[in-house]
């Protein structure tokens, strides 16, 4: 009945993040009246504080640049890489994102969202077949005061407020070391100046993609309301019809002709379910408003869920504030090795950070140590170390040794078995070939790597004194496990039917990319992607 309801529109969106801001865009281009409510005080979820990049084969920008690449191809890759793990990865779901990608990036440039092209980051695994550089894409540096007040309501302020872009970072990790390092650094400060000395405030990266998606929501006049979590889904003879949308101290039942659509993130920050489905605490470095609420709205109206076991993982070094900061080429460059308790290195410390984190997981209660010479500390940037160093020396968090034996005393590793890893390590190093894990072999390694140092851009030596510890705990990006759902982005149940009325995209879901991560922007391609196709099968699909 009318009554019931305090307000009525075609597709209720919970979420600000990609996903969320991809539907709400498609339905009002579709005409459909949408509403997007967030649950925090501020827009923009995990993707106004991620890398920003999309990973979108076949995309438009690769064919302008004449760039060769084919669904077939693509897909010859995901399946080799992503492997069997069930429904959530089906033949039909990869299928849906590769036949996608290409219309949702030229959809969007229709509506002024502006493309750039990262040519020169590969797949995570691009020796594998259908493998290939270039295949992610993402947003021109945006000025962000064209959102007008909205720009102080965004998540992206707490990222890093300067138009970096994806092809900047590996070569800025070297900025002060190596000529073109210190041009691309060059580059990113005149085109940080050259935005102030013009009136604007230009954001790269993700809060780039967030902004420039919110413009277009904004643009379009879909209402946004902040600080209104979803608390229920209605549900009407089997089908969702609407949800309580708690708002300024009232709970307010919106009715959702078309369908409801759950973008609303994953569970990083819900340490019940961490310990749960992840046997830790978890150290993300998601937003603080990912508690998997809309996962278990979704749970609880019968959906069926995989994939809880598993996150974006990748490796975090725990700074003197208790914040993690994700670790990316720091244990990639060269003089450098990463250890466990034993003193004895298990796995390519340069490979892509999902198979770096499932093989920290591992190690089980043994942590490990990012173990660096001193031209490591003094040609490469460190991110989390940006802020200052003497606060990681003064909390412990930072070790500093003269000699490997005085460094292996401070972290407790047996001085003969660090001594003895470390002169294997140097023996790869002057041969160039990593004969236990491979470091250095594939395009991705070298990524960020340092093409001064030969014959492996990945391999130093550790010999310069002094010698450095830091160590290093599983982070991760956000979960990646969720609501089950179809090529429709169909929220599913146990049995394979779909929820009527229930969509979902982005981290909520169990994600189309399985166990692994195969390419820069496998996170927010999808969740761009089934956004999109969530809001085209509920444009057709009104209730009665």
């Amino acid at each position: 009945m009318a009554e019931d309801w305090d307000r009525i529109v075609d597709v209720l969106i919970a979420g600000s993040g990609a996903a969320a801001m991809s539907a709400a865009i498609t339905a009002a281009d579709r005409r459909l009246d949408a509403l997007l409510v967030e649950s925090t005080d501020k827009w923009g979820g995990t993707t106004a504080i991620s890398g920003g990049g999309l990973w979108m084969p076949n995309n438009p920008l690769m064919r302008h640049a004449g760039v060769h690449d084919s669904l077939e191809e693509a897909l010859t890759y995901m399946e080799d890489v992503i492997g069997e793990v069930g429904p959530a990865s089906s033949r039909e779901r990869k299928l849906a994102f590769l036949k996608t990608a290409p219309q949702v990036v030229r959809f969007l440039h229709r509506h002024g969202v502006r493309w750039a092209r990262s040519k020169d980051y590969p797949d995570y695994y691009p020796d594998r077949p259908g493998g290939r550089i270039g295949r992610a894409i993402e947003v021109r540096p945006f000025d962000a005061r064209l959102l007008g007040p909205w720009a102080e309501r965004s998540r992206a302020l707490d990222g890093l407020p300067v138009p970096v872009m994806t092809d900047d970072v590996w070569q800025l990790s070297r900025a002060w070391s190596s000529p073109d390092g210190f041009v691309r650094g060059a580059r990113l400060v005149f085109r940080t100046l050259g935005g102030v000395a013009t009136g604007k405030r230009l954001l790269g990266s993700g809060g780039a993609l967030a902004c420039s998606l919110m413009y277009v929501v904004r643009n379009q006049q879909t209402p946004v309301w902040l600080s209104s979590p979803l608390t229920e889904l209605i549900m009407e003879d089997g089908r969702v019809t609407g949800a309580v949308v708690s708002r300024e101290g009232r709970s307010i039942r919106v009715r959702a002709r078309n369908g409801v659509v759950l973008g609303a993130g994953g569970f990083a920050h819900n340490p019940e379910w961490r310990q749960k489905h992840h046997g830790i605490p978890g150290w993300s470095s998601a937003p603080e408003g990912d508690l998997g609420t809309a996962i278990e709205l979704g749970a609880r109206a019968g959906a069926a869920l995989a994939l809880m076991d598993d996150a974006w993982w990748g490796s975090a070094l725990i700074g003197p504030d208790g914040h993690p900061n994700f670790v990316l080429w720091e244990r990639s460059m060269p003089f450098s090795i990463v250890v466990d308790t034993r003193g004895r290195r298990f796995t390519n410390e340069s490979a892509s950070y999902i198979d770096f984190g499932h093989d920290l997981l591992a190690l089980g209660k043994l942590p490990a140590w990012l173990v660096t010479d001193a031209r490591h500390a003094r040609r490469y940037l460190s991110a989390a170390l940006l802020a200052g160093r003497q606060r990681w020396y003064d909390a412990g968090l930072l070790l500093k040794a003269g000699s490997l034996e005085e460094l292996a005393a401070k972290t407790e590793i047996d001085p003969a078995a660090l001594r003895a890893t470390v002169e294997r390590f140097n023996g790869f190093a002057r041969t160039g070939v990593d004969e236990d894990f491979g470091r250095g072999r594939t395009a991705y390694d070298r990524y960020y790597g340092d093409p001064r140092v030969k014959p492996n851009p990945n391999l130093g030596p550790l010999e310069k004194a002094p010698f450095y510890a830091m160590r290093v705990h599983p982070g991760d990006l956000g979960t990646k496990g969720g609501l089950l759902t179809d090529e429709h982005a169909r929220v599913l149940r146990e049995d394979g039917t779909p929820i009527p009325g229930l969509y979902a995209a982005g981290n909520t879901t169990a994600s189309v990319m399985g166990r692994t991560y195969p390419g820069p922007g496998s996170t927010i391609g999808p969740a761009v992607v089934f956004g999109h196709l969530a809001a085209l099968h509920a444009a057709g699909a009104s209730s009665p």
